[in-house]
């Protein structure tokens, strides 16, 4: 079975390559010194400092395998600065009529998005349907709750 494969940018793969340096060396640490601390308080079948210690480590341990094989199966896409269509990298405005705003996108990776900063993944519903397409496109988004269209204003 091939693996599965995770496009991102440069800047998005160097910064999952810092995370999980960060989550093996630090953070690791960090847990393994609370457990040994919460074990030292004795009785280890109602220590709530010691359960929470072991789910964080738990946790870690999750994002650190998760990171791993991402990384381990990234494709690192070239930004360009083309803005004749959407591509990974770039920065959309687009309009919506049903709501009658406008929105700025930025469309990234998987590993880079961010709904707080509207950086949306490249494999998200909006992303995917901007993606190759030129201003003055409108382009229809299924999402889960229902379709709807959104119009490129502007690509930077």
């Amino acid at each position: 079975m091939a693996e599965q494969q995770f496009e991102m940018t440069k800047k998005g793969y160097d910064e999952a390559v810092e995370r999980l340096k960060y989550l093996q060396t630090v953070k690791r640490q960090e847990i393994v010194e609370r457990i040994a601390e919460a074990r030292s308080h004795g009785d280890l079948s109602e220590n709530a400092e010691y359960d929470a210690a072991r789910n964080e480590q738990t946790m870690n341990e999750i994002e650190i395998n998760d990171l791993d094989y991402k990384i381990k199966n990234a494709v690192i896409i070239e930004t360009s600065n083309d803005t004749s269509f959407v591509h990974i990298g770039s920065k959309v405005k687009v309009y919506d009529e049903e709501l009658e705003e406008e929105e700025v996108y930025e469309i990234t990776g998987t590993l880079e998005s961010n709904a707080m900063e509207n950086k949306i993944s490249n494999e998200s519903p909006v992303g995917a349907a901007l993606l190759k397409h030129k201003v003055g496109d409108t382009v229809k988004v299924s999402a889960p709750d229902g379709d709807y269209k959104l119009t490129i204003k502007e690509i930077f």
